[in-house]
């Protein structure tokens, strides 16, 4: 018994010995060397103040003011001048005075056939009813019209009866005297563009689609420009695609202003700010260029009387100016008619003179509206708008 008490008491103080070693090695091992440098701690971001990028600042090298070269006086300091706008350059339209002389040999190379064709029928030895005959077909087939044709042809026949023998210049001057009397000369053919009591003058323009309306418009504005006028441009045109945008450019190359309204707006109310804004702006004329519409159209013609009563109420109109197309014969004439009933035409403006058209168209038209020619179109060219002056136009169609 007691030798079992002795070995217990031997192992307990074993194991306790063992256990001391062990506590002592873990006491001896070595600690981990301190941080030598304070640990970097990223900071948040910086809000942005007044002015500030909204980014983090970054560090950027900074010079106190002594290190900043600041000018002392000694030198000049260059300032930047402003950009220079480009202003376009503006037309010179050419002086109308003349125009049409200046004109002629257009006009005369495609006109010349109806003076040609009557000398040559009038220079036969014999001049019998077959002859007269074709000289009244020439006449008719140009256009003029039967009432005119038969009162030229009657004048010829008295006048050739008393001639008796005829010379090639003889014919010519019978000719010319006889076709300047169905023409007209006596008859006032200026466009009214300055009335006595106010301004501005007030012209309008108007015709079916496709007579060249609004390009007339526009040529017309060179006209004035050309002698010395200031001018508006009312582009009530508002039914056709781009006829404000082609207006207003004819009017940037003279220098015109040019009122317009939104597409498919009121063509009465741009007629009347236009001569609104003339009158505000003080300028001689004020053209207005109205839609194209067919005759037959009913409503669209009691629209355009609307236009003419919402323009007077600013003031009369001076002129109202119908465009035909001389290519279209005896079907502009109805198109006449029937413009003549609803706006009272004061004029007549004949354009595509210088193609197929016949001559005289000039005489029926006249006839038919009793109101005079008054411009004619003999091209493309931005200048090919001329007064009509009936002594250039009967020379240029028989011909020197």
């Amino acid at each position: 018994m007691e030798t079992v008490i002795l070995a217990v008491v031997i192992a307990v103080v074993v194991l306790g010995a063992l256990g001391g070693l062990v506590v002592g090695s873990r006491r001896k091992k070595p600690l981990p060397p301190p941080p030598t440098s304070v640990p970097d701690i990223t900071a948040p971001p910086a809000e942005p103040h007044v002015g500030d990028e909204a980014e983090t600042p970054r560090d950027e090298a900074r010079r106190t003011i002594e290190e900043v070269d600041l000018p002392d006086g000694s030198a000049p300091v260059a300032v930047e001048e402003p950009p220079v706008l480009d202003v376009p350059e503006l037309d010179v339209p050419e002086p109308t005075a003349g125009r049409l002389v200046r004109l002629r040999s257009r006009l005369s190379r495609s006109q010349s056939a109806l003076g040609q064709g009557l000398l040559t029928l009038l220079s036969r030895e014999h001049l019998d009813e077959d002859t007269w005959e074709e000289i009244e077909e020439t006449l008719l087939t140009a256009d003029v019209g039967v009432a005119p044709t038969q009162e030229l042809v009657d004048g010829l026949r008295a006048r050739v009866k008393v001639l008796g023998t005829r010379t090639p210049q003889e014919l010519r001057t019978l000719l010319r005297e006889e076709l300047l009397k169905l023409v007209g000369t006596d008859v006032d053919r200026a466009v009214k563009t300055e009335p006595e009591d106010r301004k501005p003058g007030i012209v309008m323009v108007v015709g079916v689609n496709g007579t060249g309306k609004t390009t007339t418009t526009g040529k017309l504005a060179r006209v004035l420009v050309a002698d010395g006028r200031t001018v508006v441009l009312g582009a009530a045109d508002t039914f056709r695609a781009a006829a404000a945008d082609q207006l207003q450019t004819w009017g940037e190359r003279v220098g015109a202003h040019t009122v317009r309204g939104p597409e498919a707006g009121d063509p009465a109310s741009v007629a009347f700010d236009a001569v609104k804004e003339g009158k505000e702006m003080g300028v001689d004329v004020v053209l207005i260029d109205t839609a194209g519409r067919l005759h037959t159209k009913t409503g669209l013609m009691d629209e355009l009387g609307k236009v003419k009563r919402v323009v007077e109420k600013h003031a009369p109109l001076d002129e109202v100016l119908l465009v035909l197309d001389a290519t279209t014969g005896q079907n502009g004439l109805v198109q006449a008619r029937v413009f003549a009933e609803v706006v009272d035409i004061t004029g007549i403006v004949l354009t595509k003179l210088d193609g197929t058209a016949k001559g005289g168209i000039v005489v029926a038209v006249q006839r038919e509206l009793g109101v005079p020619v008054k411009l004619i179109g003999l091209g493309e060219g931005a200048d090919d708008l001329a007064p009509f002056e009936p002594e250039a136009f009967v020379d240029a169609l028989i011909g020197d």
